[in-house]
């Protein structure tokens, strides 16, 4: 059996393109651009032209969105293998959002124009892509569920679990970020850390987070009970 090109490789470990087939993910690996980018440094801005699908290869992108004012709220934080710009790559129309590098990044990128073609000979791809829209539909409900019932020690491990599957349980993030993500203030959130960091439950360090008691961090994801802040 042929060795994968390490491109093929990578794209066959994604939930939108895995079981498509060696040669569907051969044909999709030609169209993909690679681009570094720097920590810091921005892929797309809000109201850009949606012109491209992208997959993170290696490296973290956040998703952001900004107020007038400046303010910013980190909608997501998204790893190696995951796939993002799919809504404008389908309709055509602005960004809804910032992508910005959470630190040295590679993405590949796959050209509207070039993607389309695809779909039309390669129908199973939109399929996939249906799949990834209903999942986003449901990551978006759990979002405002969390938002509107759950205490903030919950939602922060559910956070920090989300973000354990795509970075492993020593998640690079700083507080300030995972307070914009959970909807908090930076205290509030270095308060319930400290919490978890005396039971033994997290280790801290710069701009890091270590699970250490994955059990405790899973038993406070599950409370429901809304508190405030």
């Amino acid at each position: 059996m042929a060795k994968l090109s390490p491109l093929v490789a990578a794209l066959s470990t994604n939930d939108v393109f895995a079981g498509l087939g060696e040669d569907t993910l051969a044909a999709i690996a030609d169209l993909c651009v690679s681009r570094t980018l720097a920590d810091g440094e921005t892929l797309f801005l809000k109201g850009d032209p949606g012109d491209a699908l992208f997959c993170v290869r290696r490296g973290r992108i956040l998703i952001i969105a900004s107020t007038a004012g400046g303010k910013q709220l980190i909608l997501n934080v998204l790893g190696s293998g995951d796939v993002f710009g799919e809504i404008a790559l389908l309709d055509g129309r602005p960004r809804t959002a910032d992508a910005v590098a959470g630190e040295p990044t590679e993405v590949l990128m796959i050209r509207r124009a070039d993607f389309k073609d695809l779909l039309r000979r390669q129908p199973e791809i939109a399929v996939r892509l249906i799949e990834l829209l209903c999942a986003r539909l449901r990551w978006t409900s759990d979002r405002m569920e969390e938002a509107s019932l759950l205490a903030l020690p919950s939602r922060l491990a559910r956070r920090l679990l989300k973000l354990a599957e795509d970075f492993g349980d020593e998640i690079e993030i700083s507080q300030e970020e995972l307070a914009i993500l959970v909807g908090s203030a930076r205290e509030t959130v270095n308060r319930q850390l400290q919490v978890w960091r005396r039971t033994g439950a997290v280790e801290l360090g710069r701009s890091r987070v270590r699970i250490v008691d994955r059990v405790q961090i899973e038993r406070d994801a599950g409370a429901a009970a809304a508190e405030d802040d």
